[in-house]
C-alpha cells in the first residue's frame, strides 16, 4: 500500500504544478479535470504526509530509547513518545486505508436518482412516492440539495416515475447503495378488507456526469421536439417544448417535458443522458476490473431485489447484508443513518478483503 501512496503523492504534486502553469489556465476543460483530480487525492496525500512524519518521529524516539549514552530523563520521555506515536501510527494506517478505498465514492457529490413503480398498480406508485419522500427527507437531514427533473404522477398522488438530482458532500458514498428492487408489504389504502399486499418499485442511482467526465458528440445524438402532453395524452402546450434525446451508439433515450421551456427541458435531458451513458461505460469498466463496490455489495441493477419494507412488522430488511431493523416508521420518515451505516461498514470490510490488506498488517511493515 505504501508504494501506491507514494505514486498518488507524486501524481498529486505533478497535478499541482500543472494547475499553476499559465498555459493550463487557457484550457478550461483541462483545468477542471485537474482540479477534480487534485480534490480527490488531497485528503489521501495530507493524511499520508502526516503518517510519514509520525513514522519518522517514532524512529527518532526509538533511537533515543535504545541509546545507552542518552540522558535517563530524555530516555524516559522518549519511551512515552514511542507509545503515543505507535498508537497514532496505527490509527493513521487504518484511516489511510479507509480513505484510500473509499476515495472515489466520497469525491462524487451529485447523483441522479430514478424511481419507477413496479408490480402492484396504484399501490406501487404510492410506494414510489414514499421512497421519494424518504430520500428527500434524508437529504434534508444531511443538508443536501434536491432538484426534481421529471415525474409522471399516478391517479392517487403517487409516482409512476420520478427523476431527481441530489447534490452535497458524500452523496454517492451514502445513496449509491440504493439502486435495485425495493419491495413493500402492507395493507394498501385501496384495500377494503385489510389484506396485506406486496408491491414493488425500482431505484437507479447514477453519479451525475459532467461534460468533462464523458464526451458525447452532438452527432451521436438524435433530438426529437414535440408538444408536452398532459393527462390523457392531451397537448398542454401550443409550442413544441418536450425534448426526446436518443444516443445512437448505446440506444439510450431520455424524454423530458417537465418545464414549459424547450431550453430548460433540453438542458435537463442532457444531464440525464450524460449520466446514463457515463454509468453504462463505467459498468463495462467495472466488469473488466471486477473490483468496484457494486460487485461486492450488489450490482445496483433494477432487477436485483435488495430490500423489503414490512409495515405490519415495522421491519426493514436489506437482503444483501442480512440486516433487519425494526424501526421502519423512522426509516421511511428519512432517518436512514443506521441502515446506511450498516451498508457502508459491510462494504468497507468487503473492499479490505478484496485488496488482501488489513490495517494491522500494514502497520507492521513500519515497525
Amino acid at each position: 500500500m505504501l508504494a501506491l501512496l507514494d505514486d498518488i503523492e507524486t501524481r498529486y504534486e505533478q497535478v499541482e504544478r500543472q494547475i499553476s502553469d499559465p498555459a493550463v489556465a487557457k484550457e478550461p476543460a483541462k483545468l477542471v479535470a485537474l482540479s477534480k483530480e487534485r480534490g480527490k487525492n488531497r485528503p489521501i496525500v495530507l493524511k499520508y504526509r502526516e503518517y510519514k512524519k509520525v513514522v519518522a518521529d517514532l524512529a527518532d524516539a526509538r533511537q533515543i530509547v535504545e541509546d545507552p549514552a542518552a540522558d535517563p530523563d530524555l530516555r524516559t520521555m522518549a519511551k512515552e513518545e514511542v507509545g503515543q506515536l505507535s498508537t497514532r501510527r496505527d490509527q493513521l494506517s487504518e484511516e489511510l486505508l479507509n480513505t484510500l478505498i473509499m476515495a472515489d465514492d466520497m469525491h462524487i457529490d451529485s447523483v441522479i436518482m430514478e424511481i419507477r413503480a413496479g408490480t402492484g398498480g396504484e399501490e406501487a406508485a404510492l410506494f414510489a412516492r414514499d421512497l421519494y419522500d424518504m430520500y428527500t427527507r434524508y437529504a434534508a437531514n444531511r443538508r443536501w440539495r434536491v432538484e426534481q427533473l421529471d415525474f409522471s404522477p399516478s391517479d392517487m398522488g403517487g409516482f409512476r416515475e420520478i427523476i431527481f438530482n441530489v447534490k452535497g458532500e458524500g452523496v454517492w458514498a451514502e445513496l449509491g447503495y440504493e439502486g435495485g428492487g425495493h419491495r413493500v408489504q402492507r395493507v394498501p389504502e385501496t384495500e377494503a378488507q385489510g389484506r396485506i399486499h406486496t408491491s414493488a418499485a425500482t431505484v437507479a442511482v447514477l453519479p451525475e456526469a459532467q461534460e468533462v467526465d464523458v464526451q458525447i458528440p452532438p452527432s451521436d445524438v438524435i433530438e426529437h421536439v414535440s408538444r408536452s402532453s398532459g393527462p390523457g395524452g392531451q397537448n398542454v402546450n401550443k409550442v413544441s417544448s418536450a425534448i426526446r434525446l436518443e444516443h445512437i451508439p448505446t440506444g439510450i433515450t431520455v424524454n423530458m417535458q417537465e418545464e414549459s421551456s424547450q431550453h430548460k427541458n433540453r438542458a435537463k435531458a442532457w444531464r440525464i443522458l450524460r449520466s446514463r451513458v457515463f454509468e453504462l461505460y463505467e459498468n463495462q469498466r467495472r466488469a473488466e476490473r471486477d473490483s468496484q463496490r457494486r460487485n461486492m455489495i450488489g450490482s445496483g441493477d433494477r432487477s436485483e431485489k435488495i430490500r423489503t419494507y414490512n409495515f405490519p412488522q415495522n421491519r426493514v430488511t436489506d437482503h444483501r447484508i442480512g440486516l433487519s431493523l425494526y424501526n421502519l416508521d423512522k426509516i421511511i420518515a428519512g432517518n436512514m443513518g443506521e441502515l446506511i451505516a450498516g451498508l457502508r461498514e459491510y462494504d468497507r470490510q468487503q473492499r479490505l478483503k478484496n485488496l488482501h490488506l488489513s490495517p494491522k498488517a500494514d502497520a507492521a511493515t513500519s515497525k
